[in-house]
């Protein structure tokens, strides 16, 4: 990935904390030193995006409890599923992955499994006559 320039991460700081710590984009630019249209070019950039995601997560790691909670919240009192299953799976309880048993406890005939399949192969007898 292609190592960004100062205004970047400049840029990076203001845009990764909510309402852009109360700036506008032009006002975010100008602190930057570029236009508000060059800012709009970087956030198409796949590093610049990368790290103000980084930023983003950095900065609000401390309000992760409070949006589980939240989320915990709307799950139980407005019923919605969506949250619930989200609480679930952050919390390990839910996954996407389905769990087999292994232990068989009867063992398969295989011989008469070879003989259904013989049968089938061969098709139902024909009627006499034909």
């Amino acid at each position: 990935m292609a190592q960004l320039k100062a205004e970047q991460y400049v840029a990076i700081e203001w845009l990764s904390v909510p309402n852009k710590g109360g700036k506008t984009y032009e006002e975010v630019a100008a602190i930057c030193g570029v236009t508000a249209r060059t800012i709009e070019n970087w956030r198409k950039d796949r590093a610049f995006d990368v790290e103000l995601k980084r930023a983003m997560v950095r900065n609000n790691s401390t309000r992760l409890p409070e949006m589980i909670a939240s989320l915990t919240d709307v799950a139980i009192k407005e019923g919605n599923a969506a949250a619930a299953k989200l609480v679930l799976q952050m919390n390990d309880m839910l996954t996407d992955r389905v769990a087999l048993d292994t232990n068989v406890t009867e063992t398969t005939d295989v011989n008469a499994l070879r003989d259904r399949i013989k049968a089938l192969q061969v098709g139902p007898s024909e009627p006499s006559g034909l």
